[in-house]
């Protein structure tokens, strides 16, 4: 996953209080609860922070134990519904700045009846340990993802087996410990620690396989469960990520189409499929000669892709496409580069435990070929990051730690659920919230219709928002005739800036900021 600066606003920067929470033994008092201190922000002054600690084996709770942040706005109401862990997916994101950032968007009729916590999975950002398996592995440099020649694919292939072995020779300890079921039974640890009989989850991207994995384990210690940008639990997780390519590059020729409409401010013609050659016309230049030295094609993928994940960076990535286009200038698109596609010392983190997770999750192919004839099979048709995505995930080819097998997320005994989804989400895509949907009996799903962003509660569509404050509110679902329970219309596309009014920073932006780039 690649995290932007907005997403490091460590709003639970100062943790404190480290908890020892083994498993209850009947007749054992109850563990203290977690020593929560302050630690507001100027958007958050009521945020607190805490630790706790988990076992790093669950099947030997009482050997070598880890340490997992966690950050806290407390309810107000003189009820509660007790806790909603939020997660904004990953696997390897941060959830610290989540709590601050839901509890603040929730009604505060809402908001006022939880305890909202946030929480840095195993391996992440402010739990210890934290993975960077290879400081420095994205940056600028990179060869070319495509592998036109048979050097840049060794190149390619080099740096992702010398990925894969400086985790196995960091963490070799770590790794067997690091996936979706070891992280959910840490959610039961911290359920444990805050003194809750049930939790309710809230969980956007990778976070709705962890939530669903958590609800197959522990049914009955669900409230409520909102998954948001529904991940295809049985893609996982390499099917999944061939079927991101295709949609991704949906995504891209809507923004070429966006650009298209806005002719008047951005020049390039009014043709999209023209737009789009010279995009490709752009990244095939930049792989002979990267803008200031430090754009270059597999450069310019990673700033574009955040452009599939919120139609809110269309104004800006097109810019910089168009200043580059019509008049070679390169300053934009370097900027664009640092704002969306550079990666930082969190960034690494997040990798690291990106791929520690998914290679150990799900099997892999372990031959090349079966790489490679797909990579080319998906790039035939969808061009965009199809080569990307694979050197992306390629170390898990190579991974020095076997793979555990995917979790059948079906459940008849978890209370009803929440999902909700954009028929055009590049990152999860659309099948994989259907799929979600018939796995989860009762379940309710909510659509909206035409929209493309990933990530859509809480961002600024009072539609979903409604459905979803009426769910935490008392468990009210929409309950349809068919296979969708309610349908939202899209949210409002992006304008261009405009000379007369500045731009000013919206929920959305907030939103996708602490959510990430890559899932």
């Amino acid at each position: 996953m690649r995290t932007r600066a907005a997403a490091l606003c460590a709003a639970a920067a100062v943790l404190a209080g480290a908890l020892t929470a083994a498993p209850a033994r009947a007749g054992a008092a109850p563990a203290p609860g977690p020593a929560w201190k302050k630690c507001g922000t100027r958007d958050h002054p009521t945020l607190q922070c805490a630790s706790v600690q988990v076992p790093l084996d669950h099947a030997d709770p009482a050997g070598r134990r880890i340490t997992l942040a966690l950050s806290r706005v407390p309810h107000t109401a003189r009820s509660s519904e007790g806790p909603l862990l939020v997660n904004p997916g990953g696997p390897g994101g941060s959830g610290l700045a989540l709590a601050g950032f839901v509890a603040s968007a929730l009604p505060r009729s809402v908001a006022d009846r939880y305890d909202v916590i946030g929480f840095d999975p195993r391996g992440v950002g402010r739990s210890t340990p934290a993975l960077t398996c290879a400081p420095g592995h994205f940056a600028a440099g990179r060869p070319a993802s495509v592998p036109a020649t048979a050097a840049l694919e060794r190149a390619n292939l080099d740096r992702a087996r010398s990925f894969a072995a400086a985790c196995g020779r960091k963490y070799a300890d770590v790794l067997p410990h690091l996936d979706t079921v070891s992280a959910a039974r840490d959610l039961d640890v911290i359920r444990r620690a805050l003194g809750a009989p049930r939790i309710s989850y809230f969980g956007y991207s990778y976070g709705t396989y962890l939530g669903a994995v958590y609800a197959k384990l522990y049914p009955e210690r669900v409230h409520r469960l909102v998954l948001d940008s529904v991940v295809d639990p049985t893609g996982v997780w390499y099917r999944n990520n061939l079927g991101q390519d295709y949609a991704f590059d949906d995504r891209h020729r809507a923004l070429m189409a966006w650009i298209a409409r806005h002719d008047a401010v951005y020049r390039l013609g009014t043709d999209p499929a023209r737009i789009e050659a010279r995009w490709y016309a752009m990244r095939a230049a930049l792989a002979e000669r990267p803008a200031g030295g430090t754009v270059g094609a597999a450069e310019l993928e990673d700033t574009f892709m955040p452009g599939g994940y919120y139609d809110g960076y269309w104004p800006h990535l097109a810019a910089a496409f168009a200043a580059y286009a019509r008049d070679g200038s390169t300053g934009p698109l370097v900027a664009a580069y640092r704002t969306f596609g550079a990666v930082d010392r969190s960034g690494d983190n997040g990798y690291s435990v990106y791929t520690a997770v998914q290679c150990r999750d799900a099997s892999w192919p372990r031959g090349w070929n079966r790489w490679r004839a797909d990579a080319w099979r998906v790039h035939a048709k969808a061009p965009l990051i199809a080569w990307n995505n694979t050197w992306y995930n390629a170390p898990c080819a190579f991974w020095p730690t076997a793979p555990l097998g995917r979790v059948n997320i079906a459940n008849a005994e978890l209370p009803p659920a929440l999902l909700l989804q954009a028929t055009e989400d590049a990152a999860t895509p659309y099948a994989g919230a259907a799929t979600a949907h018939r796995l989860l009996a009762r379940s309710s799903l909510v659509v909206e219709r035409g929209g493309g962003n990933h990530g859509v509660t809480l961002s600024g569509n009072a539609c979903l928002d409604g459905y979803l404050a009426a769910y935490l509110t008392d468990g009210s679902l929409p309950r349809g005739d068919g296979a969708v329970d309610a349908v939202c219309a899209k949210s409002p596309e992006p304008e261009p800036p405009s000379a007369k009014t500045a731009p000013t920073p919206s929920r959305g932006s907030a939103l996708h900021g602490l959510l990430g780039f890559r899932s």
